[in-house]
């Protein structure tokens, strides 16, 4: 027997090298956030008994929405669409073969067109209640956006119209198709066929403008800017006709209407701002009057929605020239009043038409001069501490701006990261596996 080799005696061959490897599986985690004054806050859930909390979370993923829901709404067709194509193909159903009796034929012909009716009509409607989503599933931004642009209670109204419709036409379709089925001539059947056609055509002729009242709608909502939360976004904000739009156009790909009227902003304007090779959001939203919340127009709201909803860096615009229309008194009484509520968001001043300055503060006739307010009078000749005086006819200190925004929406960037980051909490962090 030859003896075993001594391990001295052995030769290591050469072989692929083997690396010790390291595979990461991370749990999936539950916390969830919300926006407010434009952070993400760490939403607060009470504890729930183990049998019900993985039905709870399930249900919960399945109905919430983020922003950019109005872009996933159905098309919805002109009323009138909807029943001339529902009536041909109702006209084109056959009846059932093997049928010799003409009568028999004739009422089963009536009962099966007047089904084939009915279902064409209430299926689009039924298509159109389950996919516009509801209202308290929204996003609070998208559930600000419907009650100020189509007014509070219309969006669930007119839904509600569409569902009502979809009930009676079943009913009235099912009534007259079993009462064709229920013919004894062949002339009896033909009138109820004609009769039940006739009674569904004035019910979708009488209520059916709630169609065309969701048409509009979605025609609305689906026109509605998209905000992508995790895209830094800068909001310009101030009284109207300051420039915000002026400096949009300056800034980003948006190219928003400008002329010299208040309120010229409609709505939320969306643009993009491409800087360092980074793409960046940036809105321009209808100016803010000096007056009480219950006060304010549905334009002025939509701009509060924006503040409160969205984690956006605000860009501040000022106009002391005079020009605007609104006084520089006014201006900052507004100004101290949306920096209070909104001081948690990233900040910058901006002092526009610097061209027009003059070396005397602007004063109108209305305000009262004989208030001794230093803070008032110093911003009455520069704006606020730190703001930039820019002119876009002029383009003086538009690069500087623009750094600065840069600058801003790079702090956004790091802000949105930092609370993506501390969603993954320290429990979880204990609870990776390592392979």
């Amino acid at each position: 027997m030859t003896p075993l080799p001594h391990d001295s005696d052995l030769v290591a061959l050469p072989g692929p090298v083997v690396y010790p490897t390291m595979c990461f599986c991370k749990l999936m985690q539950t916390t969830s956030y919300e926006v407010v004054n434009g952070s993400y806050v760490q939403t607060v859930q009470a504890e729930q008994p183990p049998e019900i909390k993985v039905h709870s979370q399930e249900k919960a993923a399945a109905v919430l929405e983020t922003v950019g829901a109005f872009q996933k709404l159905p098309m919805v067709m002109p009323s009138v669409d909807i029943f001339h194509s529902a009536m041909r193909k109702a006209k084109r159903v056959p009846p059932t073969k093997g049928i010799a009796n003409a009568a028999k034929r004739e009422r089963n012909k009536g009962a099966k067109q007047l089904d084939a009716l009915m279902k064409e009509l209430a299926v689009p409607l039924r298509t159109y209640r389950d996919n516009f989503p509801s209202k308290k599933h929204l996003h609070p931004y998208e559930r600000s956006l419907i009650e100020l642009t189509l007014g509070d209670g219309n969006y669930e109204e007119v839904l509600g119209k569409i569902d009502a419709l979809r009930k009676k036409v079943n009913s009235v379709g099912k009534e007259h198709a079993s009462l064709c089925a229920k013919s004894v001539s062949k002339r009896e059947a033909e009138e109820r066929l004609n009769e039940g056609m006739k009674r569904l055509e004035e019910i979708f002729h009488c209520e059916g403008k709630a169609v065309d009242e969701l048409l509009n709608i979605a025609k609305t909502l689906r026109a509605m800017p998209v905000v992508d939360l995790e895209t830094p976004t800068l909001c310009l904000v101030g009284a109207p006709n300051v420039g915000k739009s002026s400096l949009v156009r300056v800034l980003s790909t948006g190219k928003p209407e400008i002329c010299n009227y208040p309120f010229t902003t409609r709505g939320i304007l969306m643009g993009h701002i491409a800087l360092s090779y980074r793409n960046f959001q940036v809105t321009d939203t209808p100016g803010l009057l000096r007056r009480h919340d219950e006060d304010r127009n549905n334009l002025e709201m939509l701009t509060l929605a924006v503040l409160s909803h969205l984690p956006t860096a605000v860009l501040y615009v000022h106009d002391l020239s005079g020009e605007c229309g609104t006084s520089p008194s006014d201006q900052f009484i507004i100004y101290k009043e949306i920096r209070g509520r909104f001081d948690g968001h990233l900040w910058l001043d901006v002092v526009s038409k610097c061209d027009l300055l003059q070396e005397s503060p602007v004063v109108f006739i209305t305000e009262d001069t004989t208030t001794d307010h230093p803070e008032l009078a110093k911003y009455r000749k520069m704006g606020p501490d730190g703001a930039i005086h820019v002119s876009v006819k002029s383009e003086a200190a538009l690069n500087e701006l623009k750094r600065r925004v840069h600058d801003l929406l790079v702090s956004q960037s790091a802000r949105i990261n930092v609370a993506k980051s501390k969603q993954e909490t320290p429990e979880v962090l204990d609870k990776r596996v390592f392979i």
